[in-house]
Formats: C-alpha cells, structure tokens, sequence
C-alpha cells in the first residue's frame, strides 16, 4: 500500500470519530437557552398563532413568493452568460439583452398592476 492511501485512511478513520464525538459532547456540555423569545416564529410577523392549521393566507405572500423565483432565476441565467460573453459574441449579447427587456417588461407590468402595494 502506497503512503498517500495509509495516511488518507487515518484521516477518514480520525474524522469518522472526531466528529460524532464532538457532537456527543457540545449535547452534553453545551449551553441550553429557551424562553420566549426562541419559540417564536422567525420573522413571520406573527406574533400568536391563532386557527386552524389550513387558515387562509393573503394571495400577496404567494405573488411575492413568485416574483422573487422570477427575478432569482434571471440571476442565475446571467452569471453565466456574462462569464462567457466574449465567446458567445454579437449573438448572446442580443438574446440576454431581449431575455432582460421580457423581465423588466413584466416587471413594470405588476408594479403598474399595485402587486407590490401591501397596503
């Protein structure tokens, strides 16, 4: 066996044993806080919840829920078209450019309709 298999070998050995004996001891030794504060919901606004599990929702939670899938995955298609602009040339350039006029087009589109407006 090679050096580099033997020592790879005690390191997963190590960490395979390290690790859940880390995790044993900050359960048993570690601070434990509570209180109200901890058993609230987070940022939810909601201070008390009060109803049923199935109460109804303001449609404007799932508008805005939508909206930042929308713009979030422009992102996504923009990173990788402004590392590679140099090689898709004229032709990329074009398409991002009409792909970023359809999304600010629906973008004024729901400001113009008030989705926006929580008032």
């Amino acid at each position: 066996m090679s050096a580099e298999l033997v020592l790879s070998g005690f390191i997963f050995i190590g960490l395979a044993l390290v690790i859940p004996l880390i995790i044993v001891l900050t359960a048993v030794f570690g601070p434990r806080s509570g209180g109200e504060a901890k058993n609230d919901p987070y940022e939810s606004g909601i201070k008390q919840m009060v109803g049923m599990a199935d109460q109804k929702f303001s449609v404007k939670f799932y508008l805005l829920a939508i909206l930042f899938l929308i713009f979030d995955i422009e992102a996504v298609f923009m990173y990788p078209w402004a590392v590679s602009l140099r090689e898709l040339g004229v032709f990329g350039f074009v398409e991002m450019t009409v792909f970023i006029l359809l999304l600010l087009t629906g973008l004024i589109y729901i400001l113009k309709k008030g989705v926006l407006n929580w008032r």
